[in-house]
């Protein structure tokens, strides 16, 4: 037994130092310096709104084309090649610490505490069988009376000492239970305060301290496994992490190309790895992540005019840029693809189909929605209007509604690549031409 327990600390030991490893690889490869360091620059949000309107004008100035960044660099090439292999390294670094945290994770998680006690330590049975034997005794005193009514006697007292039991036993889980609740919706607050503090500071611009919160963010989900044994707690955490992780990336991902929208595909690509992992080993069923063909049909042909009416909303807001050329066919089927099977796709996986479920489980419908959709608002801060924060919070409130009742992924990821399409080809393209807009 003994060294049972020492092979058990030497594992916990040996995972601690893989974490704090792997993190601090992480922070070399996230560092604003790699991010900056590349010659074409993305929006510090995660695919969440359009390059700075700095920035697109001056690339007009260049290109006469928005849709397309470019920046002058004065460099000789050989250095500027140089750059771009270093912005690899650090991309390939960034991308592969991420995996290995939740694989480092996951791996000391795979092994969940029983949830199941043992009831007899909580039924009291000395002072239940101190009321028995008492009873017993008056019985004794009783013995000279009818064999009936000593019967029926006992049966009554036996069944009001189970009743006074089970009210006990009843009590005591209600009150536990609320006090688990409390406890849960404690360290649920924690992540959600740090991620709000760092997302307040990007939205008032200072990324430095932005980043360094959401790696202590993540070093702490990661770590929490060590201290903490109840097993919703980690399936939260779990959940919680990738919204560090989904903004560390994208701070971390250089421009390879000219046109920004193929940048979407580095950010949002490596995401589904580690998305894909916390949702095979939460063991979520297909039903509910949401991935389901039911009512397909309707669904599609709703999420168009929906995804106009969203979008619309959106783009008064915030009046973004376009992020294609033109409205030509190719350049729309690039464009939905990559907001429907990347941005939306994922986004939704996050939001709404493992961190939702979860606090669904855990607190129940209304809950569960307000606090994915605050998070999915907070994590526009990129913007930097709070207008924008609010009305994407409305917007996540209207999807995060419309999976509980339809739990359907392929409608809400569609619904989220549409919207995004409108707001950055169709609409910027044919309502800029119009006086106010």
């Amino acid at each position: 037994m003994q060294k049972l327990i020492n092979s058990h600390k030497r594992q916990k030991e040996l995972n601690f130092l893989i974490i704090v490893s792997v993190l601090f690889l992480a922070l070399l490869a996230i560092s604003p310096e790699a991010a900056s360091s590349s010659n074409l620059e993305l929006s510090p949000s995660p695919a969440m709104g359009p390059v700075s309107e700095q920035i697109r004008a001056e690339a007009l100035e260049e290109t006469g084309d928005s849709g397309v960044i470019l920046t002058s660099d004065e460099a000789p090439e050989p250095l500027r090649k140089a750059g771009r292999y270093v912005d690899i390294a650090y991309t390939v670094g960034g991308i592969g610490a991420a995996i290995l945290i939740l694989l480092g994770y996951l791996h000391m998680t795979s092994g969940e505490p029983g949830l199941a006690k043992d009831p007899l330590k909580d039924l009291h049975l000395p002072k239940i069988w101190k009321t028995a034997g008492s009873k017993a005794a008056e019985a004794d005193q009783v013995s000279r009376a009818p064999v009936t009514k000593v019967v029926e006697a006992a049966e009554t007292e036996a069944a009001e000492v189970s009743e006074a039991a089970e009210t006990a036993e009843a009590y005591k889980e209600t009150n536990l239970e609320k006090t688990e609740i409390k406890k849960l919706r404690f360290l649920t607050a924690i992540p959600i305060l740090s991620i709000t503090l760092a997302e307040i500071l990007i939205f008032s611009d200072r990324m430095g301290a932005a980043v360094w919160i959401h790696i202590g963010t993540l070093i702490a989900l990661s770590l929490s496994n060590i201290l903490m044994k109840d097993p919703e707690v980690h399936k939260i955490h779990q959940a919680m992490m990738l919204l560090p992780v989904l903004r560390l990336i994208n701070l971390s991902m250089p421009v390879f190309y000219e046109t920004t929208l193929y940048t979407f595909v580095f950010i949002y690509g490596p995401l589904a790895i580690p998305l894909a992992i916390i949702v095979v080993h939460q063991r979520h069923s297909l039903e509910q992540i949401g991935i389901t063909l039911k009512h397909i049909i309707p669904y599609m042909l709703l999420s168009i005019p929906l995804g106009f009416v969203l979008g619309l909303g959106e783009y008064l807001t915030i009046k973004t840029g376009y992020l294609i050329p033109d409205l030509s066919f190719m350049n729309l089927l690039k464009l939905t693809i990559v907001m429907v099977f990347f941005v939306g796709l994922v986004e939704e996986l996050i939001f709404r189909s493992v961190l939702q479920t979860r606090l669904e489980n855990a607190f129940g419908m209304w809950e569960a929605i307000l606090i994915t959709s605050f998070l999915f608002g907070l994590m526009h801060s990129g913007y930097g209007t709070f207008q924008e924060i609010l009305y994407t919070g409305f917007v996540g409130f209207i999807m995060g509604l419309a999976f509980y009742k339809t739990r359907s992924l392929p409608f809400i990821a569609v619904l989220h690549g549409f919207v995004n399409v409108f707001l950055f080809g169709i609409l910027p393209h044919r309502l800029s031409i119009w006086p106010g807009f």
